[in-house]
């Protein structure tokens, strides 16, 4: 067994395995370029200049802030020797210094870099080995003059930052373990080798279900990404961002995962005060004008809308010749704004709209309110919707607080937490446009609410709306359905039917649990939505559409496609803006505000009067984790107003904490157990299909169902 004496708190034995698993070839062989695909997600758009060389200094990876310092585009740069852009009064000594470096593992100093109009320039420089195989950081930032130096400190983020990546197998330990990791956690290599991810959480956040749980999200969802404490070598902690991809290989089986930390310490601490600092802005309604769309890859954008490109002032001929960038759009001063929504676009999918300026062609600024979303990580993808803010009055804002504070009107939506305020402003920002929305969010978290508001806040309030649970619906009665029938066009057809498709003409079609819609159907669907038109069963005549299609569900459809069960034309055809509920044990603040609004709501109902809630009653409503998020939370408190006899709720405590011993106890078998349920069902209940895809014989998976109690009937 491996010993680790020098850590205070030792973990227990199921963390720290007799020996390394051995590792698949594919992971042995592949990890590394996708280790690297997924860095460059990452760090595509930080505000600080960051390049990647080998040994010989040669780059390999540069992100759109070294662009902007050198000068040249990412393809430029990449390929060529970090000596070709020294000045000559560097360039000789620099070979001995980058030696030095490569013996020490980690540099800090000055260089003198040339312009490409051979003017010279000073930056600072620190220089951190190995944080892939043979692969090494180097972080530039602009030297200013002296009486500057303030004012760049302000606009910069942290440029000494280091990142911690990793390779995981599958089954969640550590497989590889580069420089960056070993600094950011003080362990060597042969230290953690083959060590459970859990490992590096503080004790109390140790449990295997709660590290399980993560893992099977980025194998579900293609990538996950949280923020918490992790613990160091010396049992000090830090506020870790962490992202972690699920790799795949080319049958889709997992292999293993990438994994990159931070250290967010610094903004952690700097976001919880800022918190305690703001109040809630006045509720009101925006009304700016949505000038358009813009999507791309890494910092080159492929598609801009024609209100877009009116705006800034191009032209379409100017996209397809590669004149406009998105780098050279926003003003230096924005970068860490952007930044800021760049992160949340890794870890929810897309940002929280916010304020900043784009430059023109013809060089004056015009200020916007944007968000962006993260479409994909490998090949990266992302998309941008700008709302046009020239008709409003200016606003001061504080660049410390980089992201614009939402302003928000959703009565019916209960909750002041900052993961709800994030939602709430992205479903401000995308509602006035006609851009398919895909809402995710666990079971229970209230997607319908949230496409009720898109409908309240677009153009099309006034035309109908119109709600379709698509697990709801017989697969075979589903196409008729959306899109109805004619008479006589099969028994029982006895008049014409008019389908949803056709009853929200100029209004919005929300499709609740859309992952569920039958492989042979979606075709249609794709069509529909394509072409704005359709036809019923039985009929050759063409229906025109003008509709706004709202979709949601609680399936990994990233993975669906995957498994080819769900079309990947049809699953980006709806993925234009994601939307990502958070799920309610995510926001814990906010059930305080959720039981007296429920429980206002049924004591009305009943005719009762409860004024009171116990402050422990609230405090083991806030512990329990609520897996049926907020109809879970509804459910009980409606049951404890039936049981309320006085003015006081008399809620049943003792079920949740009956409740939650089970639950913890059974946790791991629970995440097994849903694992279980969904492959079946993902595989149409056969049962060999199922074991080659969780990489286990048959006759362990029969026994697995046996003990889980799950029964093949049904899938």
């Amino acid at each position: 067994m491996k010993s680790l004496s020098n850590q205070e708190s030792v973990p227990s034995p199921g963390f720290l395995p007799e020996s390394r698993p051995p590792l698949s070839h594919w992971l042995e062989e592949n990890g590394p370029r996708e280790l690297q695909a997924l860095f460059r997600a990452v760090v595509f758009h930080p505000a600080s200049p960051i390049l990647i060389a080998d040994d010989d200094r040669n780059y390999q990876e540069a992100s759109v802030g070294a662009g902007r310092l050198l000068g040249l585009q990412r393809e430029k740069i990449i390929g060529r020797r970090l000596d070709e852009f020294l000045a000559p009064s560097v360039s000789p000594l620099f070979p001995d210094r980058w030696q030095q470096f490569l013996k020490d593992g980690d540099q800090v100093g000055t260089l003198q870099l040339l312009r490409s109009d051979g003017t010279a320039y000073d930056v600072e420089y620190r220089a951190r080995g190995n944080v892939l195989p043979v692969r090494h950081l180097l972080l530039l930032k602009d030297k200013p003059p002296s009486s500057e130096i303030a004012t760049a400190a302000e606009e910069t983020p942290n440029w000494t930052q280091d990142y911690a990546l990793s390779l995981l197998d599958a089954d969640g330990r550590v497989a590889a373990w580069y420089g960056g990791a070993k600094r950011m956690y003080g362990y060597e290599a042969q230290e953690v080798l083959g060590v459970d991810l859990a490992f590096f959480y503080p004790p109390e956040d140790r449990l295997l279900v709660h590290m399980e749980r993560k893992l099977l999200r980025a194998a579900r969802e293609g990538h996950s990404a949280n923020e918490s404490w992790h613990s160091r070598k010396d049992s000090s902690r830090f506020w870790a961002n962490s992202i972690t991809m699920a790799l795949n290989d080319e049958a889709g089986v997992l292999q293993g995962y990438a994994r990159v930390v931070r250290d967010f310490t610094d903004r952690h601490e700097r976001d919880e005060a800022l918190d305690r600092q703001r109040g809630n802005p006045p509720t009101e309604t925006d009304q700016s004008t949505v000038a358009g769309v813009a999507s791309g890859e890494f910092d080159r954008i492929v598609e801009m809308n024609d209100p877009l490109l009116e705006l800034l002032g191009y032209t379409r001929e100017d996209l397809l010749e590669g004149q406009i960038v998105w780098a050279a759009l926003t003003p230096r001063e924005y970068a860490a704004s952007d930044e800021f929504a760049h992160e949340e676009g890794l870890r929810f999918g897309a940002s929280s709209p916010f304020e900043k300026e784009l430059f023109r062609k013809d060089g004056t600024r015009v200020r916007v309110r944007i968000a962006t979303a993260v479409l994909k990580l490998s090949p990266f993808r992302w998309i941008a919707f700008v709302t046009d803010l020239r008709a409003e009055p200016a606003e001061q804002v504080s660049l410390d607080s980089l992201a614009h504070e939402p302003k928000h009107n959703f009565p019916e939506i209960v909750g002041s937490s900052r993961v709800l305020k994030r939602v709430l402003a992205q479903v401000e920002l995308v509602a006035p446009t006609d851009a398919t929305v895909l809402v995710l969010g666990e079971t229970g978290t209230g997607k319908e609410l949230i496409a009720l508001a898109l409908h309240r806040l677009s153009p099309r309030r006034n035309f109908p709306f119109i709600s379709v649970n698509c697990a709801a619906i017989p697969t075979g009665l589903l196409e008729s359905e959306l899109f109805g029938y004619e008479k006589g066009t099969f028994t029982g057809a006895l008049q014409q039917k008019i389908g949803r498709f056709e009853m929200a003409n100029r209004g919005t079609l929300f499709l609740d649990e859309v992952g569920d819609i039958p492989l042979e159907l979606q075709p249609k669907l794709l069509r529909a939505l394509q072409e704005k038109c359709f036809e019923r069963l039985g009929s050759t005549r063409t229906t025109p559409i003008d509709i706004r299609l709202v979709a949601a569900t609680n399936q990994n459809l990233t993975q669906m496609v995957g498994d080819k069960l769900f079309r990947s034309d049809l699953y980006y055809r709806l993925k234009v803006f994601p939307v990502t509920l958070p799920a309610l044990r995510e926001r814990p603040e906010d059930i305080p505000l959720l039981a007296r609004h429920f429980t206002r709501k049924y004591s009305e109902r009943m005719g009762r009067r409860i004024d009171l809630i116990s402050s422990a009653t609230l405090a083991a409503m806030v512990d329990w984790p609520w897996p049926g998020n907020i109809r879970e939370l509804e459910n009980f408190v409606e049951k404890s107003v039936i049981l309320s006899r006085g003015t006081n709720l008399r809620a049943p405590i003792a079920e949740l904490r009956a409740a939650s011993a089970v639950h913890t106890g059974s946790a791991l078998e629970d995440v097994e157990r849903d694992h279980i349920i969904r492959i079946l069902k993902e595989s149409g209940g056969v049962i060999t299909v199922a074991a080659n895809r969780l990489r286990i014989p048959r006759t362990t998976l029969n026994a697995r169902l046996k003990k889980l109690h799950i029964s093949r009937k049904g899938f």
